[in-house]
């Protein structure tokens, strides 16, 4: 799972072993470490009880929250990705955004040997 924050939207992309995860699991996490034992963690985790997606941010890690049928489902169907707009006061909104991570179609490094076929290929 890879983190994308701009200001204040934050997006998600999750491979196919992620969303596999999420489905069998209700959870997938990541972290990343830094210099004097500082720690930033993310993580996608179900949830019973809401409609659409939400989040918080606690101690150095970053929760987004599905609703836990989404997060059952999303495994078998073609559905992308999913977005909530959060009203956090007069003046901030949050944007939130999951998505199926595809492969990209210009050359990169990366390992993307489990992200999804890129739709647009050729």
């Amino acid at each position: 799972m890879k983190v994308r924050i701009k200001g204040n939207f934050v997006r998600y992309r999750l491979s196919k072993i992620d969303v596999e995860l999420l489905s069998s699991c209700g959870v997938v996490e990541e972290k990343t470490c830094f210099k004097n034992n500082q720690l930033f963690s993310y993580s996608l985790r179900s949830k019973e009880e809401i409609k659409n997606l939400d989040a918080d941010f606690n101690n150095g890690h970053l929760t987004i929250y599905i609703p836990a049928e989404d997060a059952k489902n999303w495994v078998n169907n073609k559905k992308v990705g999913y977005r909530n707009t959060i009203n956090i006061d007069i003046k901030n909104i949050l944007v939130l955004l999951i998505e199926k991570d595809f492969q990209c179609l210009d050359e990169t490094e990366e390992d993307q040997s489990d992200n999804y076929p890129n739709p647009i290929a050729r």
